[in-house]
């Protein structure tokens, strides 16, 4: 497994946290998923060999929030 946090703005409310936990959370090879609201942070535990960074970025993305 491999863990990497990343820095997510846009983020609001609850309703953020559950969007981007379904969205990554979803994706083949997602471990764990821990949104830290208040820091604008996203936590990812993921299999490499499953899934790129790039592809949780784009999934983020596309739940309408900016990925640094």
């Amino acid at each position: 497994m491999q863990s990497i946090v990343l820095d997510v703005k846009g983020m609001s409310c609850g309703h953020c946290v559950r969007a981007i936990e379904g969205a990554v959370g979803g994706l083949d090879g997602v471990e764990k998923v821990a949104v830290a609201l208040e820091e604008g942070k996203v936590e990812v535990e993921f299999s490499p060999e499953k899934l790129s960074v790039e592809k949780i970025k784009e999934a983020i993305d596309e739940e309408g929030y900016d990925v640094e």
